[in-house]
């Protein structure tokens, strides 16, 4: 079995473990962000839907020419890519993630996320949750 096909089996076990399978997308309104520089975060699984906080699982769309800037979360934070390219940085190593790849970075480790003018768009896991709450709370707006 390889890597990728690992994830999956672990986050289909996970999900499945907390009670439950949401399909879709929240009717909570409230879990689309938009950031100051224009990335987009629609919450998928929150602590509104699953009752809990051990795990998030959003929808990131980073604006072209996007750049986090170094930081370090408090959760393990695993990323898929949909579409585009993201740059990922873990700790000074530099990974361009693709399409079909996946990225993690967990505390302590710092993290840049950069991309380039085509933008990215990935699913994003905090495990446990509570990370989306911390990150828009940075001057992120919540949207319709």
């Amino acid at each position: 079995m390889n890597r990728k096909s690992c994830l999956v089996l672990v986050l289909t076990t996970a999900v499945a473990g907390l009670g439950g399978w949401v399909l879709g997308q929240s009717t909570d309104k409230s879990t689309n962000w938009v950031s100051p520089s224009g990335t987009r975060l629609r919450m998928l699984v929150d602590k509104g839907i699953l009752g809990g906080a051990e795990a998030e699982v959003g929808e990131i769309t980073f604006a072209a020419n996007a750049d986090s800037g170094e930081h370090a979360h408090s959760s393990t934070e695993i990323f898929y890519v949909l579409e585009g390219e993201l740059g990922h940085i873990v700790n000074g190593k530099s990974q361009l993630l693709k399409p079909g790849m996946v990225g993690y970075v967990r505390p302590p480790d710092r993290v840049r996320h950069k991309v380039g003018p085509g933008g990215a768009r990935a699913l994003v896991i905090w495990v446990p949750g509570g990370e989306s709450d911390r990150i828009t709370s940075g001057g992120w707006k919540r949207q319709p």
